[in-house]
């Protein structure tokens, strides 16, 4: 970098002074930001609401420019819009002081070349918890750059949230790298977000245990927290009261004086400290160029007993309270979720107002579901499931190919319909039983939806409904209301009948097509659907006594479809 640029970066960074006190004033308002439209909080780019359809790549795909020439167009044809790309600090800081981000110049080329955004991931400090991509200069100087310790006093290969000059010098580096994304992208905008770090948090022990940590720990809870907590009690998390309480709700004293002698203090004392730290960064890089910023965690699993069996401290779902408090530069945080139940572990990340990103998940048609759910019933910003272009051109993935595409071509009504409230999705699986139905309420209509089934009910009578369910099967539906009454549906491995709201009389179907949207998102029809193709149920008398018509619609194919309906009520 230009020594005139280095000299400015400089007292950038001094008037930020690398301190979590003090608010930084930033610049740009046409530059990519959260905005709050109607009921959804959306991502802004050049003015318009921007749904992501991401891919987050392998860790070490971004790093060659070789590598990835094969990796853009499949993606392309994959209907993915926005490539989440590593840009780690060693690559971009190989010597001290010197700066390279010719990794970032080709990503941004490559990426318009495609007519693709970008989300870029920040690997400093930490990556998955553990420091493994920092520069040599810095592995090499534990002195300078401290390791976080066990209790018996073993260095863990994990940079500790104590080490000032460790941090001043990640955000020296994120801030030179903010700086030349400012200059060469701003006014294009194919970078869109930020992700500060990976999946950060303590492994093995709930709190670190090196001196400076000993010292923090030992002494008193920052009055910047307990401010927080009294200023914000009548809304805090149900995990961070439970915490409050054990401690008595007090204002002042050690970290298990205020919130017990227990993992939980360990744990929100490592959340404080991997916030501030993360805030610092985050502040010295806005500085230059203000861009969303968010932070993924690393969620506890099932098998979990402790802080420590996952990363301790980090932006999980029971930390969000002390991560808000600490690092108000940090937009959204986020979840990486490979378990199997998807929207229960969505809406923990969507309490508080915390706008709900999904930066790494599955693919599959399990993925495609996810997606669905994520975009339809959560007004998702986006979903990304991780290693994508791995095998993202296998028939594995045809169903998520096939969703991304149709999404695509429909994003701006999917957009609409999150701020106006006009929209639902259904997710189901069969080897949940309290899953394989769902239902969505929009206007005044039920939407049922239910997994594909066989079997006989009632007497013998074939039906479409009920039945038996594969374990294995996975389907999903999203649901939007049309301005002008219609409802259009994009489903798969469902099917799905109407019943009133307030549950008088019966809602009947007036008129089926299937359809698909062209490259320009105009609807293309196809059949108008009646008779077998409609009819769900045929024991007629049960069906009525249930509110139903007997008629639905039918989306019996792993790949997804469209379809739109019109609906009368009788009674």
């Amino acid at each position: 970098m230009k020594k005139e640029i280095v000299v400015f970066l400089t007292a950038a960074l001094m008037a930020v002074s690398c301190s979590q006190e003090g608010k930084v004033t930033t610049t740009g308002q046409g530059s990519p930001h959260l905005e709050k439209r109607g009921q959804a909080t959306q991502l802004i780019v050049k003015g318009q609401p921007w749904l992501v359809l991401g891919c987050e790549l392998g860790n070490s795909t971004s790093s060659s420019r070789e590598y990835m020439k094969a990796v853009w167009p499949r993606l392309k044809e994959s209907g993915v819009n926005t490539v989440l790309a590593v840009v780690s600090w060693e690559q971009t800081e190989p010597v001290e002081g010197q700066f390279n981000f010719t990794v970032v110049d080709n990503l941004i080329a490559d990426a318009r070349t495609h007519h693709m955004k970008l989300a870029l991931l920040w690997f400093g400090s930490w990556k998955n918890g553990i420091t493994s991509y920092t520069p040599t200069w810095v592995k090499r100087d534990t002195k300078r750059f401290p390791l976080a310790q066990t209790p018996e006093g073993k260095p863990l290969p994990i940079l500790t949230t104590l080490g000032d000059a460790t941090c001043q010098a990640d955000a020296k580096a994120f801030a030179a790298m903010m700086h030349h994304l400012k200059e060469v992208d701003a006014a294009e905008q194919t970078v869109i977000m930020i992700q500060m770090e990976n999946e950060v948090g303590l492994h093995g022990h709930p709190r670190d245990y090196c001196p400076l940590a000993e010292k923090a720990f030992q002494g008193e809870v920052p009055q910047a927290l307990t401010q927080w907590l009294s200023a914000h009690e009548q809304t805090l998390l149900p995990e961070t009261l439970q915490a409050w309480q054990t401690g008595g709700r007090k204002t002042k004293g050690t970290w298990q004086e205020v919130f017990g002698a227990n993992d939980r203090a360990a744990e929100l004392f490592m959340a404080w400290h991997y916030a501030s730290y993360m805030e610092r960064i985050t502040a010295a890089g806005k500085a230059e160029y203000d861009l969303p910023v968010f932070v993924n965690a690393w969620i506890v699993q099932p098998e979990d007993t402790r802080p420590g069996n996952y990363p301790s401290g980090g932006p999980q779902a029971q930390n969000h309270d002390i991560w808000r408090a600490a690092a108000p530069h940090i937009d959204i945080l986020s979840p990486d979720i490979y378990l199997n139940d998807f929207p229960s572990i969505a809406a923990l990340y969507a309490r508080g107002g915390n706008p709900l990103f999904v930066p790494e998940s599955r693919s599959g048609q399990n993925g495609a579901a996810n997606a669905a759910y994520a975009i339809g019933a959560m007004r998702a910003i986006g979903y990304s499931p991780f290693g994508f272009e791995r095998n993202c051109s296998d028939d594995v993935n045809a169903t998520f190919r096939s969703f991304y595409e149709k999404a695509g071509r429909i994003s701006q009504q999917i957009l609409s319909a999150q701020a106006e409230g006009r929209i639902g999705a259904a997710w189901l699986k069969g080897s949940e039983p309290q899953r394989v139905k769902d239902t969505i309420r929009l206007n005044d209509v039920l939407i049922v939806c239910e997994l594909i089934s066989s079997g006989m009910r009632n007497g013998g009578a074939p039906q479409l409904t009920g039945g038996t369910y594969d374990p294995e099967a996975i389907g999903y539906a999203v649901a939007i209301s049309q301005t002008d009454g219609s409802y259009l549906l994009l489903g798969s491995n469902v099917r799905v009948m109407f019943l009133p709201a307030d549950g008088k009389g019966i809602v009947g179907l007036a008129k089926v097509t299937e359809g698909d949207f062209n490259a320009q998102g105009r609807w293309v029809e196809g059949r108008w659907l009646n008779g077998d193709e409609i009819q769900l149920r045929y024991d007629l008398l049960y069906a009525v006594e249930e509110g139903y018509s007997g008629q639905g619609l039918n989306f019996g194919r792993p790949d997804p479809s469209f379809q739109r309906v019109e609906l009368f009520k009788y009674e």
